[in-house]
């Protein structure tokens, strides 16, 4: 027992060796410890407590900790041990794996730098700016002491080289919740989103994670010409799911499906025997289409265009033309609407006779002057 004692007392460590140490003192540039086995004390230079700057040693360690260190220089009475290298091997070892396995973890976020964050790994890693997020960060000093999800996205060991990114693993969770999105939306369901960008073919909305198309066809009940002229990035909308294509992972989705249809409440917009002011949209052989309302049109069946017989539509109206109509009928479920325009053509012709003066008044005027002049004459004569 006592030759065991002996053996581990007089126990020497090479450089390279790892050995088990406990903090006795910590000093402001160094920290002592005692190494189990070793009647040899040991010191850990500020400079080999850790891969990043220490400007205290304190701010790694402290009286009392376990520690495991590479032996790096002995001396006579001591020897130069390192927390960094040992940490490094360690960590290493611990980050290969992480790589390989594509492993998220999280990491508190120690310093920042010009172009990314670093963290402490055991070893330095490094999250360069355009890895962090996946938008725009103008300032990252917030970050210091922020604990972030990261992923491996490059290791070289020889070159001492850890890239890491946020970013990655806020692209795998977009990618999953996409799946679980297409796996559970169905047609037909109505969803709250979020207009991310706009073409000019339609809008692209977020619907929780996944972005849907809004053709420019279904932004509206009202022909749109831009995007843009009705809706706006950042808006909060309701869309339909008209389509999805999983297999492409396509979201075909519709504004115009949630808001209310133009022949809503046509009734009480355009009641029997109101009149309306309208645009001839079509003409067809029976008769003529008039938009009174966005997206109501009524039918001017050709006996109510006109007063006079006319073969067609076309001799009297044109498309393009703005026309007064009176409401004959409506049927809101049938989206239908019966419109006449003969009873205006009745009221212009009143109007054009109350206004035409008739050639016998106008002669018969000149005819009074005339015989008056002549009277004139004779009388004066005599």
């Amino acid at each position: 027992m006592t030759e065991d004692m002996n053996q581990v007392e007089v126990n020497n460590y090479a450089v390279g060796d790892k050995v088990q140490a406990t903090v006795v003192k910590v000093e402001e540039k160094q920290v002592q410890v005692e190494i189990e086995g070793s009647k040899k004390d040991g010191i850990i230079p500020i400079s080999e407590l850790s891969s990043l700057h220490v400007e205290k040693a304190t701010d790694v360690v402290n009286e009392g900790d376990k520690l495991e260190l590479l032996v790096t220089k002995e001396e006579d009475d001591l020897y130069v041990l390192s927390k960094r290298k040992a940490d490094a091997d360690k960590a290493w070892e611990e980050m290969n794996k992480r790589f390989e396995t594509g492993e998220v973890f999280e990491a508190e976020i120690k310093e920042v730098v010009k172009g990314g964050l670093v963290v402490d790994l055991g070893i330095r890693g490094f999250i360069p700016a355009s890895l962090v997020e996946d938008h725009y960060v103008e300032d990252f000093e917030d970050y210091k002491g922020k604990t972030l999800s990261l992923k491996i996205v490059e290791l070289e060991q020889e070159k001492n080289r850890l890239i890491l990114s946020h970013r990655a693993v806020l692209d795998l969770m977009k990618s999953e919740n996409k799946k679980k999105i297409l796996s559970e939306i169905q047609t037909g369901d109505v969803l709250d989103g979020k207009v991310q960008r706009l073409t000019d073919f339609g809008a692209f909305v977020d619907i929780g994670g996944v972005d849907g198309l809004v053709h420019i066809s279904q932004l509206s009940h009202e022909h749109v010409d831009k995007p843009s002229d009705v809706i706006k990035e950042g808006q909060e909308v309701k869309v339909k799911v008209l389509s999805v294509d999983r297999d492409s992972e396509r979201i075909s989705l519709s504004i115009k499906e949630t808001l209310p249809g133009p022949w809503t409440n046509i009734a009480d917009k355009a009641p029997i025997g109101s009149e309306l002011t309208g645009k001839v949209k079509r003409l067809v052989s029976y008769g003529a289409f008039v938009e009174v309302f966005p997206g109501v049109e009524g039918l001017v069946h050709i006996s109510q265009i006109s007063n006079k017989h006319i073969g067609t539509p076309h001799e009297v109206l044109q498309e393009g033309q703005e026309v007064t109509v009176k409401v004959l009928d409506v049927n809101e479920e049938e989206n239908r609407l019966s419109l006449s325009m003969k009873q205006f053509e009745e009221a212009e012709a009143e109007q054009e006779v109350d206004s035409y003066e008739m050639p016998e008044e106008s002669t018969g005027f000149q005819l009074g002057e005339m015989i008056g002049d002549k009277l004139k004459g004779l009388k004066n004569n005599n």
